[in-house]
């Protein structure tokens, strides 16, 4: 049996990544990633802003990284997905899928026709002698797809399917596990941090939070006066030449950018268990390239009592001829997600 591929897109804030699977008897395999830098305000919070530039770093990454098709998996997150957890009569999938628009228009703050919608059972309801669903609406601005799907055509290639980045990294990182029945995944983008809880691979709630790594690095360059990519190594613990006065500037800007989102997570936590007793968040799990932070791991430890772990999106996958090394190939985990989320959508 020949084997499949898939690749699925990453549109950020900071650059885009793409992951090359295939599917054969022998399982999945991770073929090619790669990514390219953008410049800022090219893509701003997840939604593209400048077509031309995206479709030039786009046309960069296939040439650069050797992919060998033209269709891909995209992935979208920012300020205009909804996503909500709504209970519905329950029906067949094919009727809910033809009557979604119907009946879900009173949950969206836009109107129904400028949405894409997506439903995702989470369980089903039986109250009272009445059948029922429960689920996860998902509703996307159209106009904000279609700008994102026509940089994507602008380089030449062909969007196959879109898809929410918060299930991608379900798909990656979230695999059914007997150590916990319940965890957060957590994907700390430049800008947009993607939240999920799951049990056993369901999921049971989603937030996208418009915060990440690059709001640490802005932090830091407007306390101490640096340009922001000084700021960035500073974040990263580069090494630089600061007096102590500057080395406190930027130790408290970083420390009260990540107790700003830290306090964010965790409210997201309290607000789920509220609505979720029978399912406790028991482990956090962490990716993105805003999760190497140095001291967010430890903080979000302490605050949310819980044990965090970084993810590994490419455990559990054969390695074909990336042209990465051992160190690379270590390096891509917290940024592969999901890219490699998005491709496991088409092939699993």
């Amino acid at each position: 049996m020949p084997g499949r591929t898939a690749i699925g897109l990453d549109i950020g804030t900071s650059g885009v990544r793409a992951a090359e699977l295939s599917y054969g008897r022998g399982g999945i395999t991770l073929d090619k990633f790669g990514q390219v830098a953008l410049p800022e305000g090219a893509v701003r919070d997840g939604e593209v802003v400048d077509r031309a530039i995206v479709a030039d770093a786009l046309k960069a990454l296939w040439k650069g990284s050797g992919f060998t098709g033209k269709r891909v998996a995209l992935g979208v997150a920012n300020q205009k997905v909804i996503v909500r957890q709504v209970d519905l009569p329950w029906m067949p999938a094919s009727e809910l899928k033809e009557s979604l628009p119907l009946q879900v228009q009173d949950f969206l703050p836009m109107p129904v026709e400028e949405a894409v919608l997506d439903f995702h059972v989470t369980e089903e309801l039986y109250e009272e002698g009445q059948r029922g669903l429960r689920g996860l609406l998902v509703a996307a601005s159209r106009e904000m797809v279609m700008s994102n799907v026509q940089a994507v055509e602008a380089a030449g290639l062909r969007v196959t399917s879109v898809d929410l980045n918060s299930f991608a990294v379900l798909r990656s990182v979230g695999k059914p596990n007997t150590e916990v029945a319940t965890e957060v995944l957590i994907d700390v983008g430049a800008r947009v941090t993607n939240l999920v809880i799951h049990s056993d691979g369901h999921p049971r709630f989603v937030r996208v939070l418009l915060m990440g790594g690059q709001d640490v690095t802005d932090a830091v360059a407007e306390r101490i006066g640096v340009p922001t990519n000084h700021a960035e190594g500073l974040k990263r613990g580069f090494a630089a030449e600061l007096d102590e006065r500057e080395q406190q500037l930027a130790g408290s800007a970083i420390e009260l950018m990540q107790e700003v989102f830290v306090d964010e997570i965790r409210s997201s936590l309290d607000y789920y268990g509220v609505a979720n007793p029978r399912f406790p968040v028991e482990r956090i799990v962490v990716t993105g390239g805003g999760s190497q932070l140095h001291g967010l791991v430890e903080r979000l430890e302490h605050v949310t009592r819980r044990i965090v772990v970084a993810g590994r999106p490419t455990d559990g996958l054969h390695v074909g001829r990336t042209g990465l090394d051992d160190q690379q190939l270590e390096s891509i985990q917290p940024l592969a997600a999901v890219p490699v989320g998005l491709a496991l959508g088409v092939i699993s």
